[in-house]
């Protein structure tokens, strides 16, 4: 075997590789012998068929099986040897394609390898980590709303229903004048414009008052859950017991037990740590921009053209898609990344491979249980097939690789950030949005 440079240009190599007949003749020579033991022909015993007849037999798909096993043993011993790192999957061609067999192969491989990715001083980075707290005022703002939504409802004398009122009722629901099962309820509290009912019913309530009664006409949607009622006129007859309107609840002990704490001073902190926790993810996202746009600026090394290409073909596409969301698939024309698609993905692409190559050298890597958790917050926005997604992902290796790569990213991000040099400024909530509102412009 022989293995020659034919190109070696930036980050491009092609090499020749030549395999001798010889070679893959004792290759599958060693196949049927090992083989042999096993074989069982008419006319033979077991593991007495003449080696003769088992080449003629098994001979020429051995031959490919020996060919592949030879040309990537080839391959996989120079990048052991020479320690490139192909930036994709090396592109192998047949040189001699009269070949026939007894003749060597020659193949050629082309590839990029990955650069080499330069030291970085972490500690020569300088960034700003922006901190907001909570004020008062937003909490107490959080309490409002908190009270709003756990509303209670008092009597409304004398008035008339209006759309967020509750009136309480007795119903009957007939279809072609029979009373249909589920269709019937005593002292019900509705709340106009919930939208808890069949379409149209609600509405039809809007204006009355306590002690009146009303035919409510409605038709079952045709997709409604019960067949027997699907598409059906209905007729509910109802009677308003009570009209009752809104009113917050108070914000004390009571509305904060409502939503699982001890007391208000409990609720109070929660509020608080759950808006300082927005705000430190806000700030973080600030950070992690300023520091990345640091590395693009400070290091600079050679990029495989392939995955800048590639990227920016993505790049485009995605934008594509999002400028023509009506459009499905593959069905539109061709897309040629522009000059700025080009130039983002050179930033990615970058940015990837120097990230990728700190935590590689550092030894930051993503824990099962940190796997297993994000897995678990992705699960929820499918309610009901949980079960289903996490064993998707269980057995979808691209899948667990889409999960895992941002993980790993900000664990990288935070391993630079420890070394850097980072000063803290206080400012307040608005200049927080306003400064994640610019990464967005950006």
């Amino acid at each position: 075997m022989q293995i020659t440079e034919t190109l070696a240009e930036g980050l491009k190599r092609e090499y020749q590789i030549t395999i001798t007949g010889a070679d893959l003749d004792a290759r599958v020579t060693d196949k049927l012998a090992e083989a042999q033991p096993e074989v069982a022909m008419k006319g033979f015993r077991k593991g007495k068929v003449p080696m003769a007849l088992l080449r003629k037999q098994f001979g020429p798909r051995l031959l490919g099986e020996a060919m592949q096993e030879a040309v990537d043993g080839a391959m996989q011993g120079h990048l052991d040897e020479s320690g490139d790192r192909p930036a994709m999957q090396p592109e192998v061609k047949m040189v001699n394609e009269d070949w026939k067999e007894g003749d060597d192969i020659v193949v050629s491989m082309s590839y990029e390898k990955l650069p080499e990715i330069p030291e970085v001083d972490f500690k020569a980075l300088k960034l700003e980590k922006l901190v907001a707290k909570p004020t008062d005022e937003e909490i107490d703002e959080a309490l409002k709303n908190l009270a709003e939504n756990a509303q209670n409802f008092d009597t409304k004398k004398g008035g008339k229903a209006a759309d967020g009122d509750q009136v309480v009722i007795d119903f009957v629901g007939k279809v072609d004048g029979e009373a249909f099962e589920g269709g019937a309820a005593e002292d019900y509290p509705l709340v106009l414009g919930s939208g808890s009912f069949i379409p149209g019913f609600e509405e039809q309530l809007i204006g009355v008052k306590k002690g009146e009664e009303k035919a409510v006409e409605v038709s079952f949607p045709e997709e409604y859950g019960a067949e027997h009622l699907a598409g059906k006129a209905a007729v509910f007859d109802v009677t308003v017991k009570e009209v009752k309107k809104p009113v917050p609840a108070e914000v004390d002990d009571e509305l904060a037990k409502k939503y699982g704490a001890e007391s208000l001073e409990a609720l109070k902190g929660q509020i608080s740590e759950r808006i300082g926790a927005e705000y430190t993810g806000a700030a973080r996202q600030v950070l992690k921009r300023k520091l990345l746009d640091q590395l693009d600026e400070q290091v600079s090394f050679d990029l495989p053209p392939s995955l800048v290409e590639a990227e920016a073909g993505q790049i485009a596409h995605q934008l594509w898609h999002e400028e023509n969301p009506d459009v499905q698939g593959h069905d539109h024309p061709e897309i040629t990344p522009t000059e700025e698609h080009t130039k983002l993905a050179e930033r990615r692409v970058k940015l990837g491979l120097l990230l990728a190559e700190l935590g590689q050298k550092n030894e930051v890597t993503v824990s099962d249980a940190e796997m297993t958790q994000a897995i678990m917050m992705q699960a929820r926005q499918y309610p009901g097939q949980e079960r289903a997604f996490f064993e998707f992902i269980q057995q979808n290796q691209q899948a667990q690789q889409q999960i895992r790569a941002p993980l790993f990213e900000d664990k990288v991000v935070d391993f630079i950030t420890e070394l850097a040099d980072v000063t803290e400024k206080e400012i307040s909530k608005d200049d927080l949005k306003a400064a994640v509102d610019a990464l967005e412009d950006e």
